[in-house]
């Protein structure tokens, strides 16, 4: 699994403010964040395998990010879903993005994916089980994990005690980290650290060759983007600051 929790649209220095836990094999290569492309310029981390991404933000202030979905539907991919997310970094807001994921996947298939696109003017949800279905996100909070977001979920039969407790889970996640009256993005983004790197969330995973691998902390503000990278489990790992001017 992996999770998203970001606020948008709730803090006046900050439209959109994220955290993000990667969870995917121990074994499976990747780069820390970089900068790469032009027209637009893309911050993102790489997967060593396909290429892709997972996460990222570019010059346009638009962010993306992607979890697997759980379905009991049986999708082949034609194309990494990373690859996917590197081509939407190329976008120049988040209408479009979505605008052309919608196309892509006329053309050809993904396995199953949850895909959060936003800017400083809209946010968006993608889903998709081999269906296709667009939501848009109100300002404020909101959490995304394998089974959907915002207390609307698939629960697959092959994994539905895993996929309840996730659902809980997550709801959870997001109510504890709706802002208190008069917080700054700062504070937010320190209490969304915390949260993500807490077991009692269950969204920080140690397993037998699977777990969390990595973890993000990315703003876009007033004054830029600002990105920290733990290049590990946030329990245990240490963020640090990406250097890139966006």
């Amino acid at each position: 699994m992996c999770t998203i929790v970001f606020a948008w649209q709730t803090f006046a220095e900050a439209p959109l403010v994220v955290a993000a836990n990667r969870d995917e094999a121990l074994d499976r290569p990747s780069q820390p964040p970089e900068t790469f492309g032009s027209d637009p310029t893309i911050l993102a981390p790489r997967d060593g395998e396909a290429g892709g991404t997972w996460i990222g933000v570019n010059d346009r202030d638009v962010f993306v990010a992607i979890t697997n979905r759980w379905t009991d539907a049986e999708l082949t991919g034609e194309r990494s879903r990373g690859l996917l997310v590197r081509d939407v970094l190329g976008q120049e807001s988040a209408e479009d993005a979505v605008r052309y994921v919608e196309r892509e996947l006329d053309k050809r298939g993904y396995e199953p994916f949850n895909l959060v696109v936003a800017d400083r003017a809209a946010a968006l949800f993608v889903e998709y089980d081999g269906r296709v279905a667009v939501r848009h996100f109100d300002p404020g909070v909101h959490a995304v994990a394998n089974t959907g977001a915002d207390g609307r979920y698939a629960i697959p039969e092959h994994r539905r005690e895993h996929a309840r407790e996730q659902a809980a889970n997550v709801d959870r996640l997001r109510e504890d980290l709706w802002p208190e009256p008069g917080a700054d993005a700062e504070t937010w983004r320190r209490r969304a650290r915390d949260a993500i790197a807490d077991h009692d969330y269950g969204v920080c995973v140690h397993g037998d060759g699977f777990g969390t691998r990595s973890s993000s902390l990315l703003t876009v503000g007033t004054d830029g983007v600002s990105y920290h990278f733990a290049d590990g489990p946030p329990c245990e790992t240490d963020y640090r600051a990406v250097e890139a001017d966006l």
